[in-house]
């Protein structure tokens, strides 16, 4: 019998797959920080949305904005999008180099579609023939991109979809959908996304599990903490994003109820305003350009300047960054992002202290920049220079000595007064993007209010 077969006529009798009532683990607040501990080390990570939408690389009929939407965009009808993974050869993918220009960026990790909303797996799952195998490529990217990742000291990752538009049993069908019949049986969904799941867990060994497309009505709560607990089973170290639950405030990513399950937030698109209690993960994801999955058109790609100074703020904020890029269905990455990406990297070579294990600002607002900080350390991160040399911390405490990350062997001077702290900097800046004044400091920091 068909492994797919198999898993929906047991969902009915086997509790892993169809239970909606499973408790997740419990686990201390001490517990939950050692879990997420290399997360928040990292800070810096690659998104990659790829699958068969990036074949026709946003165009349809007289318009060519669409993305990895394209399925539900267009209105294509399914039976038509099917045929373009027969287009989907990706000759030009090399692991080794996508792994490599995330490393060469900074990045700490990377997450990858192992299936978006259109169904498509960029993996071969035993539960369906919409995936690889249906291309010409038929090797597995996943498998490569894990081993390049493990090799590189890399945490490979995984997003996958909960909503699935091509699946017959997902309980909201697209108006194009002409190929499902019957009616939607949501336990049989769940026990299918199940099976693909346990697939990338015991196949990839991901470290974090990636969720999206829960806002259908189809997908509830109680399915979410089902999920949850069904997966820190299968793996008790695996980082979960909130995106399983239902309770996600919209594009500002953050649980609004006290029953949600999910181990950090998400916001999209957007650096929330001041960070948020201590304990609590969070990471803004962002596209390089307008689109997330590839669009030969979108050429409106972010500055190295505007990347960096994102990452500043959201790790002075105490959240990661992840930043996607979409490549193209013959595996490669775009100019556009590769470019910015190694602007990012060379600031980084320099600056990656201040950035990887910091946490976040004791400082509400700064008029100058931002500041990230370790145990004894501040690194104050200066995007507007001093005309007058000065640049002045409003900050109580010892400072025992001050230095640019980018000239380590220089110290600079150092005075204190009412208005706290003042470093006596350079008359240039050695980064127009951002320089980095590291403070050793002792004794109890606290903030000066204006």
């Amino acid at each position: 019998m068909h492994l797919a077969t198999l898993l929906l006529a047991c969902a009915s009798v086997v509790p892993w797959l169809s239970s909606t009532e499973a408790t997740p683990p419990q686990e201390t607040p001490a517990e939950l920080q050692a879990r997420l501990a290399w997360f928040r080390e990292a800070r810096f990570g690659m998104f990659i949305h790829w699958g068969v939408y990036s074949v026709p690389a946003g165009e349809w009929t007289d318009n060519n904005n669409h993305g990895e939407w394209f399925l539900k965009s267009t209105n294509i009808p399914l039976s038509q999008y099917v045929h373009y993974a027969q287009q989907f050869n990706p000759t030009k993918f090399d692991a080794k180099q996508w792994v490599r220009i995330a490393q060469d960026a900074g990045m700490k990790y990377l997450v990858i579609t192992s299936k978006h909303h259109d169904g498509f797996c960029l993996f071969p799952s035993k539960l369906t023939d919409w995936d690889i195998g249906a291309t010409p490529f038929k090797r597995d990217p996943l498998a490569e991109l894990a081993a390049a990742c493990k090799e590189a000291g890399i945490r490979f990752c995984t997003y996958h979809s909960i909503m699935d538009w091509h699946h017959a049993d997902w309980g909201k069908r697209l108006a194009n959908n002409d190929s499902a019949a019957g009616t939607p049986d949501m336990d049989r969904f769940t026990a299918y996304l199940k099976g693909q799941l346990a697939e990338i867990i015991t196949a990839y060994r991901p470290g974090i599990m990636w969720f999206d497309g829960e806002w259908e009505d189809p997908w509830t709560h109680a399915r979410g903490v089902d999920l949850y607990a069904y997966l820190r089973k299968l793996d008790p170290t695996l980082i979960i994003n909130n995106r399983i639950d239902k309770h996600r405030d919209g594009m500002a990513g953050m649980n609004n109820h006290k029953e949600a399950v999910g181990d950090y937030g998400t916001p999209e698109q957007e650096i929330p305003a001041t960070g948020f209690a201590a304990g609590v993960a969070w990471e803004s994801c962002m596209t390089l350009n307008e689109h997330w999955g590839f669009n030969k058109h979108d050429q409106k790609w972010k500055s190295p300047t505007v990347v960096v100074r994102n990452l500043i703020d959201i790790v002075s904020k105490g959240g990661n960054y992840l930043l996607n890029v979409g490549p193209t269905a013959e595996g490669v990455i775009p100019d556009g992002s590769t470019q910015c990406l190694a602007a990012v990297g060379t600031w980084m070579k320099i600056n990656q202290a201040a950035i990887h294990g910091s946490g976040a600002s004791p400082f509400a607002q700064l008029t100058w920049g931002r500041c990230t900080s370790k145990p004894g350390k501040l690194f104050l991160h200066v995007f507007d220079w001093p005309k007058d040399g000065a640049l002045v911390v409003p900050m109580t405490g010892t400072v025992t000595k001050a230095s640019l990350l980018a000239q380590p062997g220089t110290a600079l001077a150092v005075t204190t007064g009412k208005q706290g702290v003042t470093v006596i900097l350079p008359a240039a800046a050695p980064d127009a993007v951002a320089s980095v004044v590291m403070l050793d400091v002792t004794g109890d920091v606290q903030p000066i209010n204006p």
